[in-house]
């Protein structure tokens, strides 16, 4: 009973991480047309890429557990490309995208934190807990990046 406790903490972990940097993936390829500094526009290619790494690490784990990446509903997906549509159409400048990236992130930060948390409590424990840990340290680093590109 306890042991399929924690595979289902740690299979909940791993989506969680799965669908933060899907969804991060998808409002950055969302924001791609909208830029025009080469800067901000290689900044975001390399950070597309480590998402998809991160993505990649965590459907492996997952499939380890025995289950499958979930992604977010279409809704989710749909409503938060519209919010950055209406957003970029007012203000599509170098420092209004890098603020929108910043909020991104700072949102990604904020819930993977507390699944990093849920996941301590529920003692999962191994490369699962530190992919997340690490995804955070990662989107922490890259608000710190961002912040270059405000005005």
């Amino acid at each position: 009973m306890e042991q399929t406790v924690q595979k289902n903490a740690t299979a909940e972990l791993l989506n969680a991480i799965y669908k933060n940097v899907k969804m991060a993936s998808d409002a950055l390829l969302n924001l791609m047309p909208k830029v025009k500094d080469e800067n901000l526009k290689n900044d975001m290619t390399v950070q597309l890429s480590v998402y998809e790494g991160f993505a990649s690490r965590a459907a492996k784990l997952l499939a380890e557990e025995g289950a499958k990446p979930e992604e977010e509903g279409m809704m989710t997906k749909i409503s938060s490309k519209m919010g950055m549509a209406m957003n970029t159409m007012r203000d599509s400048t170098t420092s209004h995208l890098a603020e929108m990236i910043i909020e991104g992130s700072t949102m990604g930060v904020n819930d993977i934190l507390k699944q990093i948390r849920e996941a301590e409590r529920r003692q999962v424990t191994g490369e699962p807990l530190h992919l997340a840990q690490h995804l955070c340290e990662y989107e922490e680093k890259r608000v710190e990046d961002m912040k270059k590109y405000l005005q």
